[in-house]
Protein backbone atom coordinates (compact mmCIF):
# COMPACT_ATOMS: atom_id res chain seq x y z
CA UNK A 1 0.00 0.00 0.00
CA UNK A 2 1.00 3.81 -0.70
CA UNK A 3 2.84 5.67 2.32
CA UNK A 4 -0.05 8.16 1.95
CA UNK A 5 -0.43 11.37 4.56
CA UNK A 6 -2.85 13.64 2.72
CA UNK A 7 -5.96 13.44 0.19
CA UNK A 8 -7.49 16.38 -1.54
CA UNK A 9 -10.18 15.32 -3.81
CA UNK A 10 -12.47 18.06 -5.57
CA UNK A 11 -16.03 18.41 -5.46
CA UNK A 12 -17.97 18.35 -8.03
CA UNK A 13 -17.44 15.67 -10.62
CA UNK A 14 -15.35 14.01 -8.73
CA UNK A 15 -16.43 13.24 -5.38
CA UNK A 16 -20.03 13.92 -5.74
CA UNK A 17 -22.24 11.68 -8.06
CA UNK A 18 -23.97 13.33 -10.71
CA UNK A 19 -26.72 14.05 -8.42
CA UNK A 20 -24.29 16.19 -5.56
CA UNK A 21 -24.63 13.16 -3.14
CA UNK A 22 -21.81 11.49 -1.12
CA UNK A 23 -22.50 7.96 -1.05
CA UNK A 24 -22.15 5.95 2.30
CA UNK A 25 -19.51 4.14 0.66
CA UNK A 26 -17.34 7.17 -0.01
CA UNK A 27 -18.40 8.65 2.98
CA UNK A 28 -16.96 5.27 4.78
CA UNK A 29 -13.41 5.47 2.91
CA UNK A 30 -12.86 8.91 4.12
CA UNK A 31 -13.27 8.21 7.37
CA UNK A 32 -11.50 4.91 7.43
CA UNK A 33 -8.42 7.02 5.96
CA UNK A 34 -8.98 9.67 8.80
CA UNK A 35 -8.78 6.85 11.06
CA UNK A 36 -5.17 5.69 10.06
CA UNK A 37 -3.82 9.30 10.28
CA UNK A 38 -4.41 10.64 6.86
CA UNK A 39 -5.16 13.92 6.47
CA UNK A 40 -8.52 14.71 4.60
CA UNK A 41 -8.60 17.81 2.41
CA UNK A 42 -11.70 19.14 0.29
CA UNK A 43 -10.20 21.49 -2.54
CA UNK A 44 -13.35 23.20 -4.48
CA UNK A 45 -13.74 26.27 -6.19
CA UNK A 46 -17.25 26.86 -4.20
CA UNK A 47 -16.61 29.24 -1.33
CA UNK A 48 -16.89 28.66 2.09
CA UNK A 49 -21.02 29.17 2.34
CA UNK A 50 -21.40 26.95 -0.82
CA UNK A 51 -19.20 23.90 0.58
CA UNK A 52 -22.34 21.46 1.54
CA UNK A 53 -23.18 19.96 4.77
CA UNK A 54 -22.14 16.20 4.51
CA UNK A 55 -18.04 17.94 4.29
CA UNK A 56 -18.87 20.49 6.92
CA UNK A 57 -19.71 17.26 9.12
CA UNK A 58 -16.62 15.70 8.82
CA UNK A 59 -15.11 16.80 11.90
CA UNK A 60 -11.74 15.42 11.13
CA UNK A 61 -11.36 17.80 8.53
CA UNK A 62 -8.62 20.42 9.59
CA UNK A 63 -8.44 22.35 6.29
CA UNK A 64 -10.25 22.86 3.05
CA UNK A 65 -9.36 24.60 -0.06
CA UNK A 66 -11.98 27.11 -1.50
CA UNK A 67 -12.59 29.18 -4.71
CA UNK A 68 -9.51 27.53 -6.39
CA UNK A 69 -7.25 27.78 -3.82
CA UNK A 70 -7.38 31.68 -3.22
CA UNK A 71 -9.03 30.57 0.05
CA UNK A 72 -7.74 28.22 2.36
CA UNK A 73 -9.32 28.00 5.39
CA UNK A 74 -7.95 26.45 8.77
CA UNK A 75 -10.96 24.87 10.62
CA UNK A 76 -8.93 24.81 13.61
CA UNK A 77 -8.45 28.12 14.32
CA UNK A 78 -10.92 29.64 12.25
CA UNK A 79 -8.63 31.55 9.89
CA UNK A 80 -6.88 31.87 6.49
CA UNK A 81 -3.78 30.61 6.00
CA UNK A 82 -3.54 31.34 2.44
CA UNK A 83 -5.06 34.04 -0.02
CA UNK A 84 -4.61 34.60 -3.62
CA UNK A 85 -6.65 37.68 -5.36
CA UNK A 86 -7.84 39.66 -8.13
CA UNK A 87 -6.84 43.73 -7.42
CA UNK A 88 -10.29 45.03 -7.93
CA UNK A 89 -9.35 47.58 -10.62
CA UNK A 90 -7.87 44.72 -12.54
CA UNK A 91 -11.25 42.79 -11.88
CA UNK A 92 -13.36 45.66 -13.53
CA UNK A 93 -10.75 46.26 -16.70
CA UNK A 94 -11.69 42.07 -16.82
CA UNK A 95 -15.58 42.86 -16.39
CA UNK A 96 -15.66 45.54 -19.11
CA UNK A 97 -14.25 43.05 -21.50
CA UNK A 98 -16.53 40.56 -20.99
CA UNK A 99 -19.17 43.33 -21.81
CA UNK A 100 -17.93 42.41 -24.97
CA UNK A 101 -19.29 39.08 -25.37
CA UNK A 102 -22.67 37.38 -24.94
CA UNK A 103 -22.18 35.66 -21.36
CA UNK A 104 -22.96 36.76 -17.83
CA UNK A 105 -20.50 36.95 -15.12
CA UNK A 106 -20.33 37.08 -11.26
CA UNK A 107 -17.47 37.54 -8.65
CA UNK A 108 -16.63 36.42 -5.16
CA UNK A 109 -15.07 38.65 -2.58
CA UNK A 110 -14.95 38.29 1.15
CA UNK A 111 -16.37 34.57 0.97
CA UNK A 112 -19.95 36.14 -0.68
CA UNK A 113 -20.84 36.19 -4.08
CA UNK A 114 -22.62 39.13 -6.24
CA UNK A 115 -23.89 39.16 -9.79
CA UNK A 116 -25.45 41.53 -11.94
CA UNK A 117 -29.32 41.58 -11.31
CA UNK A 118 -30.62 41.78 -14.98
CA UNK A 119 -28.06 38.55 -15.53
CA UNK A 120 -29.40 36.48 -13.02
CA UNK A 121 -32.87 37.15 -14.88
CA UNK A 122 -31.36 35.71 -17.94
CA UNK A 123 -29.31 33.52 -16.45
CA UNK A 124 -30.48 30.61 -18.21
CA UNK A 125 -29.33 31.94 -21.56
CA UNK A 126 -26.54 31.05 -20.31
CA UNK A 127 -26.01 27.79 -17.69
CA UNK A 128 -28.59 24.63 -18.35
CA UNK A 129 -27.03 22.48 -15.82
CA UNK A 130 -29.93 22.17 -12.99
CA UNK A 131 -27.90 21.86 -10.13
CA UNK A 132 -25.66 24.50 -11.00
CA UNK A 133 -28.31 26.67 -11.68
CA UNK A 134 -29.81 25.74 -7.91
CA UNK A 135 -27.04 26.80 -6.63
CA UNK A 136 -26.23 29.58 -7.92
CA UNK A 137 -29.57 30.96 -7.55
CA UNK A 138 -29.50 30.15 -4.02
CA UNK A 139 -26.28 31.59 -3.41
CA UNK A 140 -25.22 34.91 -5.52
CA UNK A 141 -26.50 38.22 -3.95
CA UNK A 142 -27.65 40.58 -6.59
CA UNK A 143 -26.52 43.91 -7.68
CA UNK A 144 -27.97 46.70 -10.01
CA UNK A 145 -24.44 46.97 -11.62
CA UNK A 146 -21.27 44.81 -10.59
CA UNK A 147 -18.80 46.99 -11.68
CA UNK A 148 -19.88 49.83 -9.82
CA UNK A 149 -20.55 47.44 -6.71
CA UNK A 150 -16.47 46.08 -6.92
CA UNK A 151 -15.26 49.64 -7.91
CA UNK A 152 -16.92 50.80 -4.58
CA UNK A 153 -15.78 48.22 -2.62
CA UNK A 154 -12.90 48.11 -0.41
CA UNK A 155 -11.48 44.46 -0.93
CA UNK A 156 -10.28 42.07 -3.70
CA UNK A 157 -11.86 39.97 -5.96
CA UNK A 158 -11.50 36.11 -4.55
CA UNK A 159 -12.93 34.92 -8.20
CA UNK A 160 -14.60 36.01 -10.81
CA UNK A 161 -16.86 33.45 -13.21
CA UNK A 162 -18.57 33.90 -16.74
CA UNK A 163 -20.76 31.74 -18.42
CA UNK A 164 -21.73 30.83 -21.46
CA UNK A 165 -23.43 27.87 -23.67
CA UNK A 166 -21.45 28.45 -26.55
CA UNK A 167 -18.39 26.44 -27.19
CA UNK A 168 -16.46 28.82 -29.53
CA UNK A 169 -17.12 31.66 -27.44
CA UNK A 170 -16.13 29.84 -24.23
CA UNK A 171 -12.42 29.27 -26.04
CA UNK A 172 -12.36 32.52 -26.87
CA UNK A 173 -13.20 34.34 -24.00
CA UNK A 174 -10.35 32.04 -22.33
CA UNK A 175 -7.56 32.90 -24.98
CA UNK A 176 -8.68 36.20 -24.72
CA UNK A 177 -8.38 36.41 -20.75
CA UNK A 178 -5.04 35.04 -20.79
CA UNK A 179 -3.64 37.28 -23.38
CA UNK A 180 -5.18 40.76 -22.53
CA UNK A 181 -4.82 39.91 -18.99
CA UNK A 182 -1.23 39.17 -17.06
CA UNK A 183 -0.99 37.83 -13.48
CA UNK A 184 -4.14 35.49 -13.99
CA UNK A 185 -5.09 31.67 -13.87
CA UNK A 186 -7.69 30.77 -16.30
CA UNK A 187 -9.38 27.25 -15.88
CA UNK A 188 -13.18 25.54 -16.21
CA UNK A 189 -15.08 23.40 -13.89
CA UNK A 190 -18.56 22.63 -16.10
CA UNK A 191 -19.16 22.70 -19.36
CA UNK A 192 -20.88 26.17 -19.19
CA UNK A 193 -17.83 28.48 -17.43
CA UNK A 194 -14.60 30.07 -17.53
CA UNK A 195 -12.61 30.38 -13.91
CA UNK A 196 -10.92 33.55 -13.40
CA UNK A 197 -8.55 33.57 -10.65
CA UNK A 198 -5.12 35.39 -9.46
CA UNK A 199 -1.90 33.48 -10.72
CA UNK A 200 -1.06 32.56 -6.90
CA UNK A 201 -5.09 31.22 -7.00
CA UNK A 202 -4.77 26.98 -7.90
CA UNK A 203 -5.29 23.77 -5.88
CA UNK A 204 -1.92 22.77 -6.54
CA UNK A 205 -0.43 25.86 -4.95
CA UNK A 206 -2.53 25.43 -1.94
CA UNK A 207 -2.22 21.69 -1.37
CA UNK A 208 1.74 22.37 -1.54
CA UNK A 209 1.19 24.96 1.27
CA UNK A 210 -0.84 22.70 3.33
CA UNK A 211 1.52 19.97 2.86
CA UNK A 212 4.40 22.28 3.58
CA UNK A 213 2.67 23.09 7.23
CA UNK A 214 2.02 19.96 8.12
CA UNK A 215 5.30 18.72 7.21
CA UNK A 216 4.20 15.93 4.56
CA UNK A 217 6.27 15.26 1.34
CA UNK A 218 4.59 15.77 -1.76
CA UNK A 219 5.21 12.27 -2.42
CA UNK A 220 2.94 11.59 0.20
CA UNK A 221 -0.17 13.59 -1.30
CA UNK A 222 -2.63 11.00 -3.04
CA UNK A 223 -5.76 14.44 -5.01
CA UNK A 224 -8.37 13.39 -6.43
CA UNK A 225 -9.53 15.49 -9.87
CA UNK A 226 -11.89 15.27 -12.76
CA UNK A 227 -11.68 19.00 -14.28
CA UNK A 228 -9.01 21.81 -15.56
CA UNK A 229 -9.36 23.45 -12.84
CA UNK A 230 -7.73 20.60 -10.70
CA UNK A 231 -4.64 19.69 -12.99
CA UNK A 232 -2.45 21.75 -10.95
CA UNK A 233 -3.68 20.01 -7.91
CA UNK A 234 -3.05 16.62 -9.79
CA UNK A 235 0.11 17.89 -10.89
CA UNK A 236 1.43 18.62 -7.50
CA UNK A 237 0.64 15.82 -5.73
CA UNK A 238 2.86 12.26 -5.63
CA UNK A 239 -0.27 10.38 -6.84
CA UNK A 240 -2.40 12.20 -8.94
CA UNK A 241 -6.09 10.41 -9.65
CA UNK A 242 -8.45 11.56 -12.58
CA UNK A 243 -11.90 10.10 -12.67
CA UNK A 244 -13.03 8.09 -15.68
CA UNK A 245 -15.24 10.46 -16.02
CA UNK A 246 -12.71 13.77 -16.21
CA UNK A 247 -11.37 15.70 -18.41
CA UNK A 248 -8.48 14.52 -21.18
CA UNK A 249 -6.08 16.93 -19.93
CA UNK A 250 -6.62 16.10 -16.26
CA UNK A 251 -6.10 11.85 -17.22
CA UNK A 252 -2.48 13.33 -18.94
CA UNK A 253 -1.18 14.67 -15.75
CA UNK A 254 -2.55 11.78 -13.30
CA UNK A 255 -0.74 8.60 -12.22
CA UNK A 256 -4.24 6.18 -12.09
CA UNK A 257 -7.66 6.76 -13.84
CA UNK A 258 -10.29 5.82 -10.93
CA UNK A 259 -13.79 4.76 -11.65
CA UNK A 260 -16.34 7.60 -12.84
CA UNK A 261 -17.77 9.82 -10.11
CA UNK A 262 -21.41 7.83 -10.18
CA UNK A 263 -19.33 4.25 -9.46
CA UNK A 264 -17.55 5.62 -6.31
CA UNK A 265 -14.46 5.95 -7.52
CA UNK A 266 -12.64 8.09 -5.20
CA UNK A 267 -13.75 5.37 -2.50
CA UNK A 268 -12.63 2.50 -5.05
CA UNK A 269 -9.04 4.14 -4.96
CA UNK A 270 -8.80 4.48 -1.34
CA UNK A 271 -10.35 0.83 -0.46
CA UNK A 272 -7.32 -0.59 -3.11
CA UNK A 273 -4.49 1.49 -2.62
CA UNK A 274 -4.53 2.95 1.13
CA UNK A 275 -6.75 0.45 3.06
CA UNK A 276 -6.38 -3.19 1.47
CA UNK A 277 -8.93 -4.04 0.38
CA UNK A 278 -8.71 -6.49 -2.56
Amino acid sequence: MKDIKLIAFDLDGTLFTTDKTITPRTYEALHAASLKGIEIVPATGRFLRTIPEPIKRMDYIKYIISINGAYVYDRLNNRPVYRAEIDRVKAVEILKFLDTLPVAYDCYADNDSFMNRQMMENITDHIADPFYLKMLRDSRKTVDELKAHIAAGSVDIQKMMAYTLDGEVKAYMMKELASRFEGLTITSSIRENVEINDQGANKGIAIRKIAHDMGISMDQVMAFGDSYNDIPMLEAAGTGVCMANGAADAKAVSQLIAPSNDEEGVAYIIERELLGAE
